[in-house]
């Protein structure tokens, strides 16, 4: 690539006749480097520019990938606790149910029991109230007899 210095050292010929204005050609010479050279510091530091980029591109790609992988991890997390606390939830319904079978069980012995003792109970109060009556029966007789005499 040509720089502005190569333009500006450049020498040309000169020719004796029907050659080009000195003064002109340098003058425009000149004009060019002036030209060139701005834009040789403009496309060297878009250059520069381009470089800090792309280097803050692959610095923002990478941050990008941990996020993205970051991101992934959570997700995957979530969804084993979401299923660890879904399995936790299903085995305390699965012991509360045993739990209430079991004390369901225990009630119905209990009233079977409490159902026995109200039948005992029946049958004694029956017994102690046919031995009220025969007692009062004999009672009776013997005032009966009382009075008889």
């Amino acid at each position: 690539m040509i720089t502005p210095l190569d333009i500006e050292n450049k020498k040309f010929t000169k020719q004796m006749l029907n050659g080009y204005n000195v003064d002109e050609v340098d003058d425009f010479l000149d004009e060019i480097t002036r030209d060139y050279e701005k834009l040789y510091k403009e496309n060297a530091d878009l250059k520069k520019d381009t470089d800090q980029l792309n280097t803050n591109m692959g610095k923002y790609k990478n941050l990008e990938d941990t996020l993205q992988n970051t991101l992934i991890m959570a997700q995957n997390t979530a969804d084993e606790v979401k299923n660890a606390a879904k399995q936790q939830a299903e085995q305390i319904i699965k012991n509360a149910e045993y739990d209430a079978r079991q004390r369901v069980s225990e009630l119905e012995n209990e009233i079977a029991l409490k159902e026995k003792e109200l039948v005992d109970m029946k049958k004694e109060i029956d017994v102690y109230k046919a031995k009220v009556e025969s007692l009062l029966i004999s009672q009776l007789e013997l005032l009966k007899d009382i009075n008889k005499e």
